[in-house]
């Protein structure tokens, strides 16, 4: 008997499939740890840990370069990796933390009962990705897609709360007289006695200088969240708590404000909580709770 003959026939590869695929392999390279501890690595390191010509990976990394997915600095000749992946990598983990967070915040906003945000540190100051809103008629107006100063808001001094003190300074030489609304629109806000007002009246902030900021994270590492008392708005007080990465660094904050009389006396319980749902955030994120 002849054999059936069959009828199908293998699928063809993708055209440039294994191109693409040798390109990855050099933007990890350059991911790498050794590429990180050195500050790049140069064509021909990067060639000996791929096992690829040098010479093709010389003009591969030139194409990448020009693309923005790879930098070569001009001292060293070392390739990095680039701008614009670390931009796309950005916009996917925001996305990702706006959907992952959602069921957080409602679970914040249904504990509290207040107005609750997910903010993200975006060129130096802090910009709100998502919010719950309160269930009380008196609220605050959506903030997403407005920015402001890091280190006016119990929000950013959270999201610059792990960083190293060199690199704090040299943030804060460039941020530390940001206005309060960094945006060039910010929404109008009615204070605690319905009176508009744009941007918000602000209180007396408990950061006047790098000392007393300095004071501020470590006041926040101990506690494991950031409070705020009419320091950003007059009649409205709020917390903060970092959410991680799988790294364990902070990449966004979880935020509930509200009007003092309301939540005031209640600021410590309302961080502690806000504290423990990011906290589990951060695990779904990928964050390894035995990490501290």
């Amino acid at each position: 008997m002849e054999p059936i003959a069959e009828t199908g026939t293998p699928p063809r590869p993708r055209r440039n499939s294994a191109g693409l695929r040798r390109d990855l392999e050099l933007l990890e390279v350059l991911g790498s740890l050794e590429s990180e501890s050195a500050g790049g690595l140069g064509v021909v390191r990067v060639a000996e840990l791929a096992g690829r010509d040098k010479g093709v990976v010389s003009r591969t990394l030139a194409t990448l370069a020009e693309a923005g997915l790879v930098s070569r600095d001009p001292v060293t000749q070392n390739y990095q990796l680039g701008y614009q992946l670390y931009a796309l990598a950005a916009r996917t983990l925001e996305s990702r933390l706006v959907r992952a967070a959602a069921p957080y915040l409602r679970r914040v906003v249904t504990a509290t009962h207040e107005t609750t945000n997910l903010c993200v540190l975006r060129g130096g100051n802090v910009l709100t990705l998502a919010t719950e809103t309160s269930e009380y008629a008196y609220r605050g107006v959506g903030w997403e897609g407005v920015s402001t100063a890091a280190w006016h808001t119990s929000s950013g001094r959270v999201l610059i709360s792990d960083w190293a003190e060199d690199e704090l300074r040299g943030w804060y030489e460039v941020h530390g007289r940001d206005t309060a609304v960094t945006s060039r629109f910010a929404p109008v806000v009615a204070d605690i006695g319905g009176v508009a007002s744009t941007p918000p009246a602000q209180g007396v902030s408990r950061v006047t200088d790098f000392e007393s900021l300095k004071r501020e994270i470590l006041r926040i590492r101990t506690k494991g969240y950031a409070t705020v008392d009419e320091e950003f708005e007059k009649g409205v007080v709020g917390v903060s708590a970092p959410v991680f990465d799988f790294r364990r660094s902070i990449v966004a904050a979880i935020n509930v404000s509200a009007p003092k009389p309301r939540l005031g006396g209640h600021l410590d319980e309302a961080g502690a909580l806000a504290a423990r749902v990011a906290a589990e955030l951060s695990v779904q994120l990928g964050a390894d709770p035995a990490k501290r």
